[in-house]
């Protein structure tokens, strides 16, 4: 026995009985063992087939049969006949790697990498992970824990990241299945308390931290952590080797007292009062919000109160807040003074806790009377915002530098009614919520906006399309953008079936809350995407500037939405307006012919033109209100739609000249 085995106990010995190149049969400890295996293939086709933790189908198979027949082979290195003695080597972005399902922990949970993110953050990836073909990408056979800590680091840092990999051959599926064997074989012990009771037991046979680091091939400050769980008091560690207290509690527990321990164990005991876990048990320990040592405004060689030392994460903890809000205040009032001796006119402390209303604010510099607005967080973190004034102030400061400037009051007759206007509006919405759908990234950052700066429907609230005629009413119904919105309203519902809600309501009840966010935790990134598109389109407001943009930036089919029907001509009351329509479908010769004629008669001519009475059908022809952008068809006529526009036009294209052009109606002409 070495020194080690007498530590930790003999290694059980496996035997590989070996003919002609291939492992014939397996033996452990003299015995034959049961092999069990997670069939990837199989699963595909399997009508009753298990889904792992990633929701891929596979097949449990109990082997019965002899090792030979699983196709395991062993080939020496001389041989140079095993497609993994000399694989190709190549760097690959990190977005074309994934876990490969031949991977022996494929479909488990994302691994902790906490101990091995601050070497590699420093040095990168001391061995190259081994891929193979798979797709349009490669799979990961062997290094699972540093890919997924290079996909942190590639969150982190925003970038992507060229992995250096050895890759395999593609066809063989054996040899990948031995390297990932053997890449898992010198693993670590499976659970903490079990690497606990491994370190351990080399602790106190005198061995150094960084001697059973080495042994293990962890970094120190894994080991370190570990051991930390010695200051936990016996009854705690056997509840946690029993798995009925999570790990984030746990570490947390590390940093009480015998006494806070000894406390939290009668709570967790307790049949009328609940432990605290978690965020909420750190937070427990350390006697309200966490404080971390990053949050101090002092020099931390000063400070007279408790540090405790937090060794899963990457800052210390102030043990006692009182005492960190004392010297914490002291350091901010210095540098308020700091501030006011620089010359600023004035410096806010906002009270604690309160968020800083940059929405209510604009930048001011110094010169011109800006302030320093001062935020202060619970969890100690203070945010110095520089050079801001109210909304207030900035208009007062406008009203003095032109106090001569009026307003321009005359105002042209608008094109459209009040009806007319919101039934091009409403099948606007339509059309560009409807093809919103299918634009997720779009859909995406559109709420995150109406998140951060609201609309009249966000309280959150759905649209509700209640028109003021019963026609229009009827036409929106109708109409295919409404079809599409509530079959996305109802895969979106089944979605919500399918993971144990029978409904959604929007009560603002805490408990359905919680089922709802339950539901969506249990989703993959794929669907809850879904979710929120619909969502945003549910909730985009009607009659507005925001409707114009989604439709431009979704390149927005009007066509494919809407097309001119009798209700649309019914509402349409503006002879400039009309004249103009048969201007663009049939000429202006027409057009100029027509001026005298009454506005049913032209809307008779535009109809023939649109159905083919008389002349060539033009069923794809479309006002410029339906247009996107939309145009006016009078020149300096209100329309709402080209009025939105025109406000917001700037925004999405930088070339004024064509702005104006897209902006001029169809044709020019006197009213009769």
């Amino acid at each position: 026995m070495s020194a080690l085995d007498h530590i930790l106990g003999p290694r059980p010995h496996m035997t590989l009985v070996i003919e002609d190149s291939r492992v014939l049969e397996i033996w452990v400890n003299g015995r034959a063992p049961l092999i069990a295996l997670n069939d990837y293939d199989w699963g595909e086709t399997d009508r009753h087939a298990l889904r792992d933790a990633e929701g891929f189908p596979f097949t449990p198979i109990n082997w019965r049969g002899p090792a030979w027949a699983l196709g395991l082979s062993l080939y020496p290195p001389a041989q140079e006949d095993n497609p993994m003695a000399q694989p190709a080597l190549k760097t690959i972005p990190i977005k074309q790697l994934h876990i490969s399902k031949l991977n022996m922990r494929h479909g488990r949970k994302d691994p902790d990498v906490s101990d091995i993110l601050p070497s590699i953050r420093e040095k990168g990836i001391r061995q190259t992970l081994l891929v193979r073909p798979e797709g349009d990408g490669y799979g990961v056979v062997a290094g699972r824990r540093r890919f997924h800590a290079l996909q942190v680091i590639a969150a982190e840092t925003g970038k992507s990241i060229a992995v250096p990999c050895a890759i395999m051959e593609a066809d063989d599926d054996a040899a990948a299945v031995e390297a990932s064997l053997i890449e898992n074989v010198a693993r670590l012990p499976a659970t903490e308390m079990e690497q606990y009771t491994a370190f351990g037991k080399l602790a106190h046979a005198g061995r150094t931290v960084d001697e059973i680091a080495g042994h293990f091939g962890v970094t120190e400050l894994k080991v370190r952590r570990i051991l930390a769980l010695a200051n936990l008091s016996g009854p705690i560690r056997a509840l946690y080797a029993k798995e009925e207290i999570d790990p984030e509690t746990i570490r947390a527990l590390t940093l009480a007292t015998k006494d806070q321990q000894a406390a939290w164990l009668a709570l967790f005991r307790s049949e009328t009062e609940r432990a605290p876990m978690g965020r909420a048990c750190k937070a427990w320990i350390t006697g309200g919000a966490t404080i971390t040592t990053d949050k101090a405004l002092f020099d931390l060689v000063s400070y007279d109160g408790r540090i405790t030392a937090d060794l899963f994460g990457e800052t210390g903890v102030f043990a006692d807040a009182e005492t960190f809000w004392k010297a914490q205040s002291a350091a901010l009032a210095a540098k308020v003074e700091s501030y006011i001796d620089a010359g600023w006119r004035n410096v806010e402390v906002l009270e604690r806790g309160k968020y800083f209303a940059s929405w209510e604010h604009v930048k001011c510099p110094r010169t011109k009377g800006g302030s320093v607005i001062v935020e202060v967080r619970h969890d100690g973190t203070v945010t110095f915002h520089e050079g801001y004034i109210t909304q207030a102030e900035a208009r007062k400061q406008e009203k003095r530098t032109r106090p001569g400037d009026d307003a321009e009051s005359a105002d042209a007759k608008p094109e459209m009614s009040g009806p007319l206007a919101q039934y091009i509006g409403l099948h606007r919405h339509g059309a560009a919520r409807a093809t919103l759908l299918s634009h997720p990234g779009i859909a995406l950052r559109l709420m995150v906006a109406h998140a951060m700066v609201g609309s009249a429907l966000w309280t959150v609230r759905r649209h509700e399309f209640l028109a003021r005629k019963e026609d229009i009413q009827v036409s929106v119904e109708a109409s295919r953008a409404t079809a599409e919105m509530n079959a996305a309203g109802d895969h979106v519902l089944h979605m919500f079936e399918a993971h144990g809600l029978a409904s959604l309501r929007a009560n603002g009840d805490a408990y359905h809350l919680c089922e709802v966010f339950a539901a969506l935790l249990g989703m993959d990134d794929a669907e809850v995407l879904t979710v929120l598109t619909f969502v945003m389109s549910d909730t985009l407001e009607a009659g507005g500037a925001i409707v114009e943009a989604v439709a431009v930036a979704t390149e927005t089919d009007m066509a494919a939405y809407w097309k001119p029907e009798p209700v649309f001509l019914d509402l349409v009351r503006d002879k400039r307006a009309i004249n103009a329509m048969v201007a663009d479908i049939a000429s202006p010769s027409t057009a100029k012919a027509a001026l005298t004629d009454t506005g049913k008669a032209q809307k008779d001519l535009i109809w023939n033109r649109i159905v083919g009475e008389g002349c060539e059908a033009n069923p794809g022809w479309r006002p410029g209100w339906m247009q996107v952008p939309p145009t006016r068809l009078v020149t300096n006529a209100g329309s709402p739609p080209a009025d939105a526009w025109a406000r917001i036009a700037s925004l999405f294209t930088s070339d004024e000249t064509e702005i104006l052009a897209e902006d001029q109606p169809i044709a020019e002409q006197d009213a009769a």
